[in-house]
């Protein structure tokens, strides 16, 4: 089967290549930037790690992320109907 241009699969397709294009850049983001926080607190002293907490806190949001692009499934249609079969 082809996928034009306007057909829903193709339109979900787009949107899935598009949010793991998104999410790449993230992770780059969030790499550079707590690569630089860290050299930040090496210069200053080597005390305690207060960039740990930035690491983490980003850390839990680019795996929830993750989860939501690479392991959730769209809703199929024979959920759908046992969905609706279920709630007459």
């Amino acid at each position: 089967m082809s996928h034009t241009a306007t057909s829903p699969e193709y339109d979900r397709a787009k949107a899935r290549a598009e949010k793991k294009r998104k999410y790449r850049g993230d992770l780059m983001g969030y790499v550079v930037i707590n690569a630089f926080l860290v050299v930040v607190w090496a210069v200053t002293g080597l005390g305690y790690f207060w960039p740990g907490w930035v690491l983490g806190a980003w850390g839990v949001f680019l795996i929830l992320s993750a989860w939501d692009l690479y392991f959730r499934r769209d809703v199929t249609d024979e959920e759908i109907q046992r969905e609706l079969r279920g709630h007459k």
